[in-house]
């Protein structure tokens, strides 16, 4: 494992616990994508079903579950324990837009036409597009909290590190997976303007 993967590890971490923390100490969650974080839910849920059939380290299988365990606390806490601060009026983004392509896609381009490949595939695809419900709930209201901003900052530097840990992976391993790689590219063109937006507010 390189420096770049393990970074692009704890960014995206980082990302997940400074959105809990913001949750948890302003007990709101206004400003947040629900529908984001169910796909983010589902993302994880179906690309770590491989954590019932296969070990690869303790590394692994802890990030695994960790990543797992967030997930579905926030879901919770949007959806049950801070229902009322959710902005549901301006969560608008029709999640079928994205389910239904990326799931077709899934069968159509996957590694194998096996079920858990199939659907680690499809965890790839959704994760390219999940944060688009959250980006277009800022453009719809115009606003984010600082808190909201710095979680996407790491969201969007966990997808640059990775691009980084795959190039790493070419030259030294002779590893490519067009798959990931293009999903990656493609959430990392979602994040451009973000980024810019970031910089230079």
């Amino acid at each position: 494992m390189n420096i770049f993967r393990i970074l692009g590890d704890v960014s995206h971490l980082l990302a997940i616990i400074i959105l809990l923390l913001k949750i948890q100490k302003s007990k709101s969650c206004a400003g947040i994508s629900g529908k984001s974080q169910i796909l983010f839910a589902l993302v994880f849920t179906t690309r770590y079903l491989d954590l019932f059939t296969t070990f690869i380290s303790v590394y692994n299988t802890v990030m695994k579950v960790i990543f797992l365990i967030c997930a579905y606390i926030t879901v919770y806490m949007i959806y049950m324990k801070f229902r009322k601060t959710f902005d549901s009026e301006n969560d608008s983004f029709r999640l079928e837009f994205l389910l239904v392509p990326v799931t077709g896609l899934s069968f159509l381009e996957n590694h194998s036409f096996t079920p858990l490949e199939i659907l680690w595939t499809f965890s790839i695809y959704l994760e390219s597009v999940a944060i688009l419900p959250q980006l277009f709930m800022i453009s719809k209201t115009g606003e984010a909290e600082t808190i909201t901003t710095h979680y996407l900052f790491f969201l969007g530097l966990y997808r640059a590190l990775y691009i980084a840990n795959w190039v790493w992976r070419y030259y030294t391993e002779n590893f490519y997976d067009q798959i990931a790689v293009v999903s990656g590219v493609v959430q990392t063109i979602f994040y451009c303007d973000f980024f810019y937006l970031y910089v230079t507010k």
